[in-house]
């Protein structure tokens, strides 16, 4: 601790200036601050300081090349804060960041990492690509001791650079085309299932079905659903059905032949393997989803979606990094998101 930090008897503190948030806690009742930093100490506070255990407290006077906590806190924040997010604190020296929308949180973990390397700042955040509702806690920031070296937030700094770490990106794509494939919903001899579950998924994101289309299998035919559906000028495509590997299943051959570049086919997550997305050259992604969406609660088409809607481009490595998490325990009662599913990439 700097030396020009003085510790003092509390019954000599009386009109002195606390220099931190001093922090109460009684069992079942309350924890956080009784007195906040800048409070000037009265006779009264001292038989509650001592119940607090406070029989000496610090007076400090900044010293040059040295920040307070709080100054700590708030350079922290100001590299973390991005767009659609609020602020609360500093509290006992440490800030929180909040959702002011609904949309995907994300940040680059790598740097959040670098950051949490130099010793006495930390920050912590919930995970990567989430889907957030406006309100929702996102991150906390704070520097370890009283007292800190302005050097290290200015390390900080330079890792981060000049664009905020995190984001709440609000969901951009609006409108769908539905492409339900197989000659037996085409020919009438089953109902369709499978579309009012995507309608749901797609609705919670804000994005509106513009189109539904059912296709007889074979490729051709697919293609041919997948050009009508092009001329509607939707903000994404789905197709269902035909996605495993049966000769029959023709839906992935077809979303090639349709002029779309496939980034995956095949993702190593379950439920959700046979998963692909693509993507046309104006940048309109489409989607084959597998049989499972339909079935199971979730599946990797819940942790690509809100990111598809915010308007993120998804790349290989984007995929082939959800294998750490990407196994559904398939509890009996689903917590989803509040479960491991999902969490390491």
């Amino acid at each position: 601790m700097s030396a020009d930090i003085k510790m003092i008897r509390v019954e000599e503190a009386v009109g002195q200036a606390l220099c931190h948030d001093m922090t109460r806690i009684v069992k079942g009742e309350m924890k956080g601050p009784q007195f906040r930093k800048g409070h000037i100490i009265r006779e009264e506070d001292i038989p509650m300081l001592l119940s607090m255990g406070k029989e000496q407290i610090y007076i400090w006077e900044k010293p040059e090349g040295f920040l307070h906590e709080d100054e700590a806190a708030e350079a922290l924040a100001k590299i973390c804060r991005g767009d659609n997010m609020t602020q609360k604190g500093p509290v006992e020296g440490k800030i929180e960041l909040f959702a002011h929308r609904d949309g995907l949180f994300q940040y680059d973990a790598d740097i959040l990492n670098r950051i949490n390397e130099i010793e006495d700042l930390v920050i912590m955040a919930r995970h990567n690509h989430t889907a957030v509702k406006a309100g929702d806690k996102l991150a906390a920031m704070k520097a370890v001791p009283l007292v800190i070296d302005e050097e290290k937030l200015r390390q900080a700094k330079i890792i981060a650079t000049e664009a905020p770490l995190m984001n709440v990106l609000p969901y951009r794509l609006k409108t769908a085309c539905v492409i339900t494939t197989g000659s037996e919903v085409a020919k009438g001899r089953i109902k369709d299932t499978f579309t009012p579950v995507l309608i749901e998924k797609l609705n919670a994101y804000g994005v509106n079905v513009i189109k539904i289309s059912i296709s007889l299998d074979g490729t051709d035919n697919i293609a041919g659903a997948i050009a009508e559906a092009r001329r509607e000028k939707p903000d994404m495509i789905l197709c269902t059905g035909g996605m495993s590997v049966d000769p029959d299943d023709n839906t992935p051959g077809a979303i090639k032949k349709s002029g779309a570049s496939v980034v995956t086919y095949g993702v190593p997550v379950v439920p959700g393997v046979m998963f692909l997305l693509a993507y046309f050259d104006d940048g309109v992604p489409i989607m084959g989803v597998p049989g499972c969406v339909m079935f199971t609660a979730v599946t990797v088409f819940d942790m690509i979606l809100p990111r598809i809607a915010a308007g993120q481009r998804l790349n290989r490595q984007d995929f082939t990094r959800m294998g750490a998490g990407g196994l559904c325990l398939s509890c009996p009662a689903c917590h989803y998101p509040v479960c491991p599913f999902g969490k390491s990439f």
